[in-house]
């Protein structure tokens, strides 16, 4: 299991509340109806990477800590 950090960036949030669908113990609604991460490990790694992923603007960012490797969304290469 890797040492995730999972941010929001609650400017491109749209409200479509994936992630907390998907990962109800890593994500909850802020009082604006934002996405937010609440427990970084709240969740197994796939299953996190797996919500970020399902995020339809790509708000979310997932960085494996240990390698400071951004697993989503994707770099460009």
């Amino acid at each position: 299991m890797a040492k995730l950090l999972t941010t929001v960036n609650k400017a491109r949030c749209v409200m479509s509340g994936d992630c907390v669908e998907n990962a109800p113990g890593v994500f909850q609604f802020d009082e604006e109806g934002k996405s937010e991460v609440y427990n970084q490990s709240g969740a197994p790694d796939d299953v996190i990477i797996a919500a970020a992923r399902s995020c339809p603007v790509k708000a979310i960012t997932v960085v494996d800590q240990e390698s400071g490797t951004q697993l989503v969304p994707m770099p460009r290469k």
